[in-house]
């Protein structure tokens, strides 16, 4: 029977090992466990990327509501509010680990639901462009903008079906350690999104109906992307990408 003196030792073999899976790409984590799963939302820099996608909605929506409401204003509503959507998914994910027993099914449970939400609202805002095409009998993609968003659709409808699909259905996947070791892909693709999605936002200030209608400015676009970059990639947690941890 092991002595209880050798406890303490035990433990701090066990807990540096435990905060180096943790370890950010820039600082460490200090979550607790039994801590609401919401304040992941804005811990570390999440507080700047909450602050990034503020500016970007709110001044999308400020110049919709600033002028008639139309049809066609219901695309860019419906895309910006996916867009805070799919940040808040991120963020709420960012900080668990394995190791966070019920806050992790908790995040991945906020995470699908949200996933979700936003999926609705980029079809929503697709279907309204669709819509009006048909109805102006114009080419689909007649600038940098719908060629961005098309291709950030598609990419983001693939990113679903397989995230999903690995979480509810492993066995597709050839069992759950298996699914499990395709995560740090999906994790990498999801960030390569959310830099689509911001890209897509910005070509979307460059085209006629912007500079004709809404009139948001380029730059204030650039400006909410970066302090969304800024806020999200320094909180990845290396081991989650599949890197080496220190």
């Amino acid at each position: 029977m092991a002595s209880s003196s050798n406890l303490p030792e035990q433990s701090q073999i066990f807990e540096p090992n435990h905060e180096s899976e943790r370890q950010p790409l820039l600082g460490r984590p200090d979550f607790s466990e039994r801590a609401d799963i919401l304040r992941y939302l804005f811990a570390k820099t999440g507080i700047i990327a909450e602050i990034g996608v503020l500016i970007l909605c709110t001044t999308i929506w400020a110049h919709i509501f600033s002028i008639p409401f139309a049809f066609f204003s219901g695309h860019p509503l419906a895309m910006s509010i996916a867009i805070f959507i799919l940040t808040q998914s991120v963020l709420v994910q960012q900080p668990i680990t394995p190791e966070d027993g019920d806050s992790k099914r908790r995040g991945q449970q906020i995470h699908a639901a949200l996933n979700l939400f936003a999926f609705l609202a980029l079809v929503i805002g697709f279907t309204i462009v669709e819509v009006t095409v048909a109805q102006l009998q114009s080419d689909h993609f007649p600038s940098t903008h719908s060629i961005c968003g098309g291709l950030t659709l598609l990419v983001l409808t693939a990113q679903y079906v397989v995230g999903f699909t690995m979480w509810m259905t492993p066995s597709l996947y050839g069992g759950e350690d298996r699914a499990k070791s395709l995560y740090k892909y999906h994790r990498y693709l999801g960030y390569l999104i959310l830099v689509m999605l911001l890209t897509t936002v910005f070509t979307a200030t460059l085209t006629g109906y912007n500079t004709a209608v809404l009139g948001i400015p380029s730059w204030v676009a650039v400006f909410a992307a970066v302090l969304i970059v800024v806020g999200v990639f320094p909180r990845i947690q290396k081991q989650k990408l599949g890197l080496q941890v220190e």
